[in-house]
C-alpha cells in the first residue's frame, strides 16, 4: 500500500507502466456503471412515486459519484493484485471530493433555494467550499497533506483565557456547519411532505412545519455544542438571559410568534383566504411564525405582524364558506317596466363567467330617488381570491348592452336646480337679514 506522501511519485512512475490501461478502462468503466446505475435507480423511484421520493429529487447528482466511488474501490481492490494502482489511488480522493461537493451543494440548496433560485450568496458559499475541497485535495495528492495537518495543530489562537489550535477551530466550524446544514435539509424535507398532505388542514401543516424546523435546529445546536465539547450547563445562563430580554424589550416580537401559533392551530386563517385587517386586505400568500403575508389584487403585498390578527378585528371571505356576495348599482329613468327588466337581468347576469348558478343573480329596486329609480344586481362567485374588479366590470358591461338592446337610458345622477319655491324662499330669508342688520 502506498503512503499518502508517495502517491504523487508513485503516480508518475505508472503512467509510464503498460499496466496503466488497465487502470484506465476500469475508470471509464466504473464512471460509465455509476452513472448508468443512478439514471436507472432514479428512473425506478420517480415512476414508484414512494413516499420517500421528495428526499431523492434531484438526487442523480450525487448519487452518480456515489455509486462511481464504491465501484472504483472494489477495482481498486482487485487490481491490486496484480500490479500497482496508483492512479486508482488518485482517482479514489478525486472522486470522494466531488462527492462530497454535491453533497453540500444539495443539501444547501434543499434547505435555502427550494424554489429553485439560488441567491448570490449561496453561490459565493458553494464556490467557496469547492475552491477549499479541491485545494486540500491537491495537498493530499502532493504528499503535503501530514505536513499541514501538523501545521494545523501547532498553531494556536488566543480564544478568551484559552488557546486552541487550528485543527480544533476548524473541527468545530465543520461540527457546528454541518449539523445544521442537515437540520435545515431535513427541516425542508418534513415542511415538503407536510405540504402534500391533503387530508391535513393547511394551517395545522404549517405549524407542524414551524415547530420541526425549531425542533430540529435546536438538537443540531445541542449535538454540534457537545461535538465542539461545549459544557451544555452554560445554556442555562444564556437562558436566564433570554427571559430577561423577553420580559424587558421582546414583547412585541414574542407576541407576534405567540398570534402566530394561536392563528395557525386555532385554524382561523389559512392560505389562500381572502382577508381584511386594519387597512390592509388581500388574499393570504404565507402565513410565517411572526409575520402574514397579504397579496393585493394589484399585486402589491402586505406584510401583517400576527398580533395584529390575532388582536384586531379580521373579516375572513373564506373561513366557512368561500362564496362572496358581489352587488352592481345602476339608476334608470321612470317609467320602466321593472319586472320585465329584473327577469332579462337576471340570465344575463348569471352567464357571465365566474357568476355562480347557485345562488341565482339576483335584482332588487334599492331606492327611488326624483332623478330615477336605482337598481341593485347582486350574484355571487366563489373564488374571491382571483379579484372582484374583473367580475365586477364583466357584468357592468353585460348590463350596458342589455340596457342598449332594450332602448333604455341611465338616470342622470347630476344634482338638480332649486325649484322656485326654493329660491323664493331663500330671497325672503335674505331681505329679513338685511332687514335685521339695518
Amino acid at each position: 500500500m502506498t503512503a499518502a506522501h508517495d502517491l504523487w511519485p508513485a503516480l508518475l512512475a505508472d503512467l509510464g507502466d503498460p499496466g496503466v490501461l488497465w487502470q484506465l478502462l476500469a475508470l471509464v468503466v466504473c464512471g460509465t456503471a455509476g452513472w448508468l446505475l443512478s439514471r436507472a435507480l432514479m428512473k425506478r423511484f420517480n415512476a414508484q412515486q414512494r413516499a420517500w421520493h421528495v428526499a431523492l429529487d434531484s438526487f442523480q447528482r450525487v448519487l452518480t459519484p456515489l455509486l462511481t466511488l464504491c465501484l472504483l474501490a472494489i477495482a481498486n481492490q482487485v487490481l491490486a493484485r496484480w500490479q500497482n494502482v496508483a492512479l486508482l489511488r488518485v482517482a479514489i480522493p478525486l472522486t470522494l471530493s466531488y462527492l462530497l461537493i454535491r453533497v453540500v451543494f444539495y443539501l444547501l440548496r434543499k434547505a435555502f433555494a427550494r424554489d429553485g433560485r439560488v441567491g448570490g450568496i449561496l453561490m459565493a458559499f458553494e464556490q467557496t467550499f469547492a475552491i477549499i475541497v479541491w485545494s486540500g485535495l491537491a495537498i493530499y495528492i502532493t504528499g503535503l497533506w501530514p505536513d499541514f495537518i501538523l501545521y494545523l495543530e501547532q498553531t494556536t489562537l488566543p480564544i478568551g483565557r484559552h488557546r486552541e489550535s487550528l485543527m480544533v477551530i476548524l473541527q468545530a466550524l465543520l461540527s457546528v456547519g454541518a449539523t445544521l446544514v442537515v437540520a435545515l435539509w431535513a427541516a425542508s424535507l418534513l415542511e415538503q411532505r407536510l405540504m402534500k398532505l391533503d387530508g391535513m388542514h393547511s394551517s395545522l401543516r404549517a405549524v407542524l412545519a414551524r415547530v420541526g424546523r425549531a425542533v430540529l435546529i435546536l438538537i443540531a445546536v445541542l449535538i454540534s455544542l457537545s461535538l465542539v465539547g461545549i459544557d451544555l450547563t452554560v445554556l442555562s445562563v444564556f437562558g436566564g438571559a433570554l427571559g430577561v430580554g423577553l420580559g424587558l424589550g421582546l414583547q412585541k416580537l414574542v407576541s407576534s410568534y405567540v398570534s402566530g401559533f394561536v392563528v395557525l392551530l386555532e385554524r382561523s386563517l389559512a392560505i389562500g383566504d381572502v382577508v381584511s385587517v386594519d387597512k390592509y386586505s388581500g388574499q393570504i400568500v404565507k402565513i410565517n411564525t411572526r409575520y402574514t403575508v397579504l397579496k393585493g389584487g394589484d399585486g402589491s403585498e402586505s406584510i401583517i405582524p400576527n398580533e395584529m390578527l390575532v388582536s384586531l378585528p379580521v373579516q375572513n371571505l373564506c373561513l366557512t364558506d368561500r362564496n362572496a356576495r358581489i352587488s352592481c348599482v345602476f339608476m334608470v329613468e321612470h317609467g320602466v317596466d321593472l319586472d320585465a327588466l329584473f327577469a332579462a337581468i337576471r340570465p344575463v347576469v348569471a352567464e357571465v363567467p365566474r357568476v355562480l348558478a347557485q345562488p341565482a343573480p339576483t335584482a332588487m329596486l334599492n331606492r327611488m330617488a326624483p332623478d330615477g329609480l336605482e337598481i341593485d344586481v347582486g350574484f355571487w362567485i366563489a373564488d374571491p381570491e382571483n379579484g372582484r374588479a374583473p367580475v365586477v366590470s364583466a357584468v357592468n358591461l353585460a348590463l350596458l348592452s342589455l340596457l342598449r338592446r332594450h332602448g333604455l337610458r341611465l338616470a342622470s345622477t347630476l344634482p338638480r336646480e332649486p325649484s322656485v319655491p326654493d329660491q323664493t324662499h331663500k330671497s325672503l330669508i335674505t331681505k329679513e337679514l338685511s332687514g335685521n342688520s339695518a
